[in-house]
Protein backbone atom coordinates (compact mmCIF):
# COMPACT_ATOMS: atom_id res chain seq x y z
CA UNK A 1 0.00 0.00 0.00
CA UNK A 2 1.25 3.45 -0.97
CA UNK A 3 -0.25 6.15 1.26
CA UNK A 4 -0.28 9.72 -0.06
CA UNK A 5 -0.91 12.65 2.25
CA UNK A 6 -2.43 15.95 1.16
CA UNK A 7 -2.96 19.20 3.03
CA UNK A 8 -6.00 20.84 1.45
CA UNK A 9 -7.12 24.37 2.35
CA UNK A 10 -10.72 24.66 3.44
CA UNK A 11 -13.60 22.94 1.62
CA UNK A 12 -14.21 23.46 -2.09
CA UNK A 13 -13.30 20.58 -4.42
CA UNK A 14 -11.91 18.06 -1.94
CA UNK A 15 -14.23 15.38 -3.35
CA UNK A 16 -11.88 15.24 -6.35
CA UNK A 17 -9.45 13.27 -4.16
CA UNK A 18 -11.57 10.18 -3.36
CA UNK A 19 -12.65 10.21 -7.01
CA UNK A 20 -9.02 10.18 -8.13
CA UNK A 21 -8.21 7.46 -5.60
CA UNK A 22 -10.96 5.33 -7.15
CA UNK A 23 -9.73 6.00 -10.69
CA UNK A 24 -6.17 4.97 -9.81
CA UNK A 25 -7.51 1.45 -9.34
CA UNK A 26 -4.51 0.14 -7.43
CA UNK A 27 -3.08 -0.08 -3.94
CA UNK A 28 -2.97 3.70 -3.55
CA UNK A 29 -4.52 5.38 -0.53
CA UNK A 30 -5.26 9.10 -0.57
CA UNK A 31 -5.36 10.75 2.85
CA UNK A 32 -6.66 14.33 2.97
CA UNK A 33 -6.34 16.75 5.89
CA UNK A 34 -8.05 20.14 5.74
CA UNK A 35 -6.00 23.16 6.77
CA UNK A 36 -7.41 26.40 8.13
CA UNK A 37 -7.96 28.64 5.13
CA UNK A 38 -8.13 31.86 7.12
CA UNK A 39 -9.65 34.51 4.87
CA UNK A 40 -11.05 32.98 1.69
CA UNK A 41 -9.59 35.42 -0.81
CA UNK A 42 -7.43 35.12 -3.93
CA UNK A 43 -5.45 38.11 -2.70
CA UNK A 44 -1.70 38.08 -2.16
CA UNK A 45 -1.71 38.89 1.56
CA UNK A 46 -4.43 36.32 2.31
CA UNK A 47 -2.65 33.67 0.22
CA UNK A 48 0.66 34.25 2.01
CA UNK A 49 -1.07 33.68 5.33
CA UNK A 50 -2.91 30.60 4.02
CA UNK A 51 0.40 28.97 3.09
CA UNK A 52 2.27 29.93 6.24
CA UNK A 53 4.36 27.30 8.00
CA UNK A 54 2.16 27.31 11.08
CA UNK A 55 -1.03 26.59 9.15
CA UNK A 56 0.61 23.72 7.25
CA UNK A 57 2.25 22.25 10.34
CA UNK A 58 -1.12 21.99 12.07
CA UNK A 59 -2.23 19.21 9.73
CA UNK A 60 0.99 17.24 9.51
CA UNK A 61 0.57 15.16 12.68
CA UNK A 62 -2.63 13.58 11.40
CA UNK A 63 -0.94 12.54 8.16
CA UNK A 64 1.98 11.04 10.07
CA UNK A 65 -0.41 8.98 12.17
CA UNK A 66 -2.11 7.81 8.97
CA UNK A 67 1.24 6.46 7.73
CA UNK A 68 1.63 8.75 4.74
CA UNK A 69 4.69 8.12 2.56
CA UNK A 70 4.75 11.68 1.19
CA UNK A 71 2.88 14.94 1.67
CA UNK A 72 1.80 17.58 -0.84
CA UNK A 73 0.47 21.05 -0.01
CA UNK A 74 -2.61 20.90 -2.22
CA UNK A 75 -2.80 24.59 -3.02
CA UNK A 76 -1.39 26.33 -6.07
CA UNK A 77 -1.91 30.00 -5.23
CA UNK A 78 -0.83 29.43 -1.62
CA UNK A 79 2.56 28.25 -2.90
CA UNK A 80 3.48 30.17 -6.07
CA UNK A 81 2.56 33.46 -4.37
CA UNK A 82 5.83 33.07 -2.43
CA UNK A 83 7.87 33.10 -5.64
CA UNK A 84 10.24 30.35 -6.73
CA UNK A 85 12.67 30.58 -3.83
CA UNK A 86 9.97 31.12 -1.24
CA UNK A 87 7.98 28.16 -2.51
CA UNK A 88 11.08 25.99 -2.24
CA UNK A 89 11.54 27.15 1.36
CA UNK A 90 7.88 26.33 2.01
CA UNK A 91 8.15 22.69 0.91
CA UNK A 92 11.57 22.29 2.55
CA UNK A 93 10.09 23.39 5.87
CA UNK A 94 7.08 21.13 5.33
CA UNK A 95 9.34 18.14 4.66
CA UNK A 96 11.33 18.84 7.83
CA UNK A 97 8.16 19.21 9.89
CA UNK A 98 6.53 16.11 8.43
CA UNK A 99 9.63 13.93 8.32
CA UNK A 100 8.77 12.76 4.80
CA UNK A 101 9.18 13.93 1.18
CA UNK A 102 7.08 17.02 0.50
CA UNK A 103 6.02 19.22 -2.38
CA UNK A 104 3.23 21.60 -3.42
CA UNK A 105 0.80 21.92 -6.30
CA UNK A 106 2.89 24.68 -7.87
CA UNK A 107 5.90 22.38 -8.17
CA UNK A 108 3.56 19.59 -9.26
CA UNK A 109 2.66 21.69 -12.30
CA UNK A 110 6.33 22.30 -13.08
CA UNK A 111 7.17 18.59 -12.85
CA UNK A 112 4.06 17.57 -14.82
CA UNK A 113 4.91 19.98 -17.66
CA UNK A 114 8.38 18.43 -17.80
CA UNK A 115 6.85 14.94 -17.77
CA UNK A 116 4.76 15.77 -20.82
CA UNK A 117 7.72 17.33 -22.58
CA UNK A 118 5.72 20.49 -23.18
CA UNK A 119 7.67 23.67 -23.92
CA UNK A 120 4.82 26.14 -24.35
CA UNK A 121 1.71 26.30 -22.19
CA UNK A 122 -1.44 28.35 -21.76
CA UNK A 123 -3.00 29.14 -18.38
CA UNK A 124 -6.71 29.27 -17.60
CA UNK A 125 -6.98 30.70 -14.10
CA UNK A 126 -10.02 31.34 -11.97
CA UNK A 127 -7.98 33.93 -10.03
CA UNK A 128 -7.84 37.68 -10.48
CA UNK A 129 -5.36 38.81 -13.12
CA UNK A 130 -2.53 39.83 -10.73
CA UNK A 131 -2.54 36.42 -9.03
CA UNK A 132 -2.77 34.55 -12.34
CA UNK A 133 0.30 36.39 -13.59
CA UNK A 134 2.26 35.36 -10.50
CA UNK A 135 1.64 31.75 -11.53
CA UNK A 136 2.97 32.51 -15.01
CA UNK A 137 6.08 34.07 -13.47
CA UNK A 138 6.57 30.97 -11.33
CA UNK A 139 6.50 28.71 -14.39
CA UNK A 140 8.83 30.99 -16.32
CA UNK A 141 11.34 30.74 -13.47
CA UNK A 142 11.76 27.09 -14.51
CA UNK A 143 12.04 27.93 -18.20
CA UNK A 144 8.46 27.17 -19.23
CA UNK A 145 7.21 29.43 -22.02
CA UNK A 146 3.78 30.78 -21.11
CA UNK A 147 2.08 31.89 -24.34
CA UNK A 148 -1.23 32.99 -22.84
CA UNK A 149 -2.74 33.81 -19.44
CA UNK A 150 -6.51 34.13 -19.03
CA UNK A 151 -8.05 35.01 -15.68
CA UNK A 152 -11.66 34.84 -14.49
CA UNK A 153 -11.32 37.36 -11.67
CA UNK A 154 -12.93 35.18 -8.99
CA UNK A 155 -11.99 36.18 -5.45
CA UNK A 156 -13.10 33.21 -3.34
CA UNK A 157 -12.42 29.47 -3.50
CA UNK A 158 -16.00 28.94 -2.35
CA UNK A 159 -17.32 30.42 -5.59
CA UNK A 160 -14.88 28.40 -7.72
CA UNK A 161 -16.08 25.25 -5.97
CA UNK A 162 -19.60 25.79 -7.34
CA UNK A 163 -18.47 25.55 -10.97
CA UNK A 164 -19.60 22.52 -12.95
CA UNK A 165 -18.65 20.97 -16.28
CA UNK A 166 -20.17 23.76 -18.38
CA UNK A 167 -18.16 26.49 -16.69
CA UNK A 168 -15.03 24.34 -16.75
CA UNK A 169 -15.28 23.68 -20.49
CA UNK A 170 -15.95 27.35 -21.14
CA UNK A 171 -12.83 28.29 -19.17
CA UNK A 172 -10.75 25.77 -21.12
CA UNK A 173 -11.99 26.93 -24.52
CA UNK A 174 -11.47 30.58 -23.62
CA UNK A 175 -7.97 29.97 -22.24
CA UNK A 176 -6.48 27.69 -24.87
CA UNK A 177 -3.95 29.04 -27.35
CA UNK A 178 -2.96 27.49 -30.70
CA UNK A 179 0.74 27.62 -29.81
CA UNK A 180 0.28 25.97 -26.41
CA UNK A 181 1.24 22.31 -26.16
CA UNK A 182 -0.74 21.95 -22.92
CA UNK A 183 -3.38 23.89 -21.01
CA UNK A 184 -2.97 24.44 -17.26
CA UNK A 185 -5.94 25.02 -14.93
CA UNK A 186 -4.26 25.87 -11.63
CA UNK A 187 -6.96 26.15 -8.93
CA UNK A 188 -7.43 23.22 -6.48
CA UNK A 189 -10.86 24.68 -5.63
CA UNK A 190 -11.99 23.73 -9.16
CA UNK A 191 -13.69 20.36 -9.68
CA UNK A 192 -11.88 18.72 -12.60
CA UNK A 193 -11.26 15.03 -11.84
CA UNK A 194 -14.40 13.83 -13.61
CA UNK A 195 -13.85 15.96 -16.70
CA UNK A 196 -10.22 15.61 -17.82
CA UNK A 197 -10.85 13.24 -20.78
CA UNK A 198 -13.60 15.57 -22.04
CA UNK A 199 -11.29 18.57 -21.71
CA UNK A 200 -8.48 16.86 -23.60
CA UNK A 201 -10.84 15.65 -26.32
CA UNK A 202 -12.28 19.14 -26.70
CA UNK A 203 -8.87 20.82 -27.00
CA UNK A 204 -6.91 18.03 -28.67
CA UNK A 205 -4.00 18.40 -26.25
CA UNK A 206 -3.02 17.51 -22.67
CA UNK A 207 -4.79 19.39 -19.91
CA UNK A 208 -3.18 19.67 -16.49
CA UNK A 209 -5.49 20.47 -13.59
CA UNK A 210 -4.57 21.28 -10.02
CA UNK A 211 -5.97 18.29 -8.13
CA UNK A 212 -4.85 15.90 -10.88
CA UNK A 213 -1.21 17.07 -10.81
CA UNK A 214 -1.25 17.22 -6.99
CA UNK A 215 -2.01 13.50 -6.73
CA UNK A 216 0.46 12.73 -9.52
CA UNK A 217 3.12 14.65 -7.57
CA UNK A 218 2.40 12.57 -4.48
CA UNK A 219 2.90 9.43 -6.56
CA UNK A 220 6.13 10.86 -7.96
CA UNK A 221 7.45 11.53 -4.45
CA UNK A 222 6.53 7.98 -3.46
CA UNK A 223 8.26 6.63 -6.60
CA UNK A 224 5.05 5.18 -8.04
CA UNK A 225 3.75 5.30 -11.62
CA UNK A 226 0.15 4.41 -12.28
CA UNK A 227 -1.56 4.03 -15.63
CA UNK A 228 -4.94 5.74 -15.29
CA UNK A 229 -6.11 7.07 -18.68
CA UNK A 230 -9.30 8.52 -17.17
CA UNK A 231 -7.04 11.04 -15.45
CA UNK A 232 -5.61 12.28 -18.73
CA UNK A 233 -2.40 12.14 -20.73
CA UNK A 234 -0.28 12.76 -17.64
CA UNK A 235 -1.31 9.37 -16.27
CA UNK A 236 -0.46 7.45 -19.44
CA UNK A 237 3.27 8.13 -19.44
CA UNK A 238 5.89 5.36 -19.42
CA UNK A 239 7.13 3.58 -17.39
CA UNK A 240 3.89 2.24 -16.00
CA UNK A 241 3.38 0.54 -12.66
CA UNK A 242 -0.07 -0.90 -12.13
CA UNK A 243 -1.10 -3.19 -9.30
Amino acid sequence: MTALGFLYPGHSAEDDYPRIEQLLGSDIRVDLVHTDIGEDAHRVDALLEMGSAGRLAAGVQELRHAGADAVVWACTSGSFVYGWDGAQDQVRTLAQTAGMPASSTSFAFVHAVRELGARRVAIGATYPDDVARLFAEFLRADGVEVVSVKSSGIITAAEVGTWGEAELLALARHSDHPEAEALLLPDTALHTAAHIPALEKELGKPVLTANQVTVWEGLRLADRRVNAPELGALFTREPLVQA
